[in-house]
């Protein structure tokens, strides 16, 4: 990667739009802007500590900053100018001293401008709320709109530390990035942003931070489809989410012979589970674990139930009632898009699926959890009664 003081900021490749740091400071009435504790006063002195040369007094002035300014993903009159500031230090060296208590509840250790890079993102990610929707963000009139009038000039210092030299700063730079382009007046950035991202693809080699760029390039609608001939299988998956290749036949085999192994999908990365939510860090733009986005991604691809039966046939050994919601329950609407009629067979691939399923104990307890998946179905939430619609021997699947 390149080094990332390499980089000028501001300088030529930034049109010099970043303000001086000292302008920010100097050139703000903070005494007539306000926090979440009232005047915004001591907001200039904690900004400045963030240079300090003590990395104790850095991190505890940027958990004041997120207490005052950012307060519970709250915005205020002296956040603009506050997010301003950092961005515009975000090249200063003195951001590069590490530290592994920037908030209270976060003892990642990493260096101060990653931490800062975070914290842009969700100065921006609290501003893109109700943006498209028109719902109301509860900030006091005016605030919300002075962070997104900003949001150009952060994208300006952030954009470059997508190359940063330090993992953890790419990796933040990548979160506040992806903060930063659900903006429609920064949809202009995109192309720009996934140029800097290719350019990442082609040198890492870190299977996670790959998927990650992967994935948050395919989520603003750019063409992954090079990927799917990558030599990693995760990054092949993770590139045939993208909705650009929803139409691509190459990706939807790729997520149905992925499905094959479940095992081997969960084990490309650490990710939370129901059992441990703490176990990983999910994967960005994937609400869930990978595995059950692309089985959402094949349901939703797939011709008909019988393309899909070998992918469902390989999660039952993964299912039960606490995921239903998640598998198996989506696996039965798309067995029977138009629920089951009585006084017809069942096709091969529902009757294999189905006499799968009996066969699995842990999918048959605590009903209440399950009912409803089967009422649309039009199946019986019963065991017995799914027994009894499976006479004979089970059909073969292909």
């Amino acid at each position: 990667m390149t080094t990332q003081d390499e980089y000028p900021i501001p300088g030529e490749a930034l049109g010099g739009r970043l303000p001086d740091p000292r302008s920010v400071i100097e050139g703000t009435d903070w005494a007539a802007l306000e926090h979440a504790y009232g005047a915004a006063e001591d907001t200039p002195h904690r900004l400045v500590q963030l240079l300090d040369e003590d990395p104790e007094v850095q991190a505890g002035s940027l958990g004041m900053l997120d207490m005052s300014v950012l307060h519970q993903e709250s915005l205020y009159s002296a956040t603009a100018p506050a997010a301003l500031y950092v961005a515009a230090v975000l090249n200063d060296p003195r951001t590069m001293t590490s530290h592994e208590d920037y908030a209270a509840w976060d003892d990642r250790p990493r260096p101060l401008r990653a931490a800062l890079l975070e914290w842009l993102g969700q100065i921006v990610d609290s501003a893109a709320y109700g943006e498209t929707t028109g719902e109301e963000d509860g900030n006091e009139p005016g605030v919300t709109d002075a962070v997104r009038a900003v949001r150009g000039l952060i994208c300006d210092a952030v954009l470059p530390h997508l190359l940063a030299s330090d993992p953890a700063v790419r990796e933040a730079a990548l979160s506040a990035t992806a903060a930063l382009l659900q903006s429609p007046d920064l949809a202009g950035r995109v192309a720009e942003a996934t140029k800097i991202l290719r350019r990442l693809l082609s040198e890492s080699t870190d299977r996670r931070e790959r998927a990650a760029t992967i994935l948050t390039i395919g989520a603003w609608g750019e063409d992954t489809a090079s990927w799917l001939a990558d030599p990693d299988p995760a990054i092949r998956a993770c590139a045939a989410l993208s909705p650009a290749c929803a139409d691509n036949p190459e990706a939807t085999r790729t997520i149905l012979s992925a499905l094959l192994e479940p095992a081997t999908i969960d084990s490309w990365f650490l990710e939370p589970t129901a059992t441990d939510p703490l176990a990983g860090n999910p994967l960005p733009h994937i609400e869930r674990r990978l595995r059950h986005a692309l089985l959402t991604a094949a349901i939703d691809r797939a011709a008909d139930f019988g393309e899909l039966l070998p992918a469902a046939l390989a999660s039952v050994p993964y299912c039960s009632n606490l995921t239903v919601a998640e598998d198996w329950g989506p696996l039965l609407a798309a067995a029977f898009p138009s629920g089951f009629d009585q006084g017809t067979e069942l096709t091969p691939a529902q009757h294999g699926y189905l006499a799968a399923l009996v066969d699995r104990d842990v999918c048959w307890r605590y009903t209440h959890l399950i009912t409803s998946w089967f009422d649309e179905a039009g199946l019986p939430a019963d065991r017995n009664a799914i027994r009894a619609l499976l006479p004979g021997p089970r059909p073969p699947s292909s």
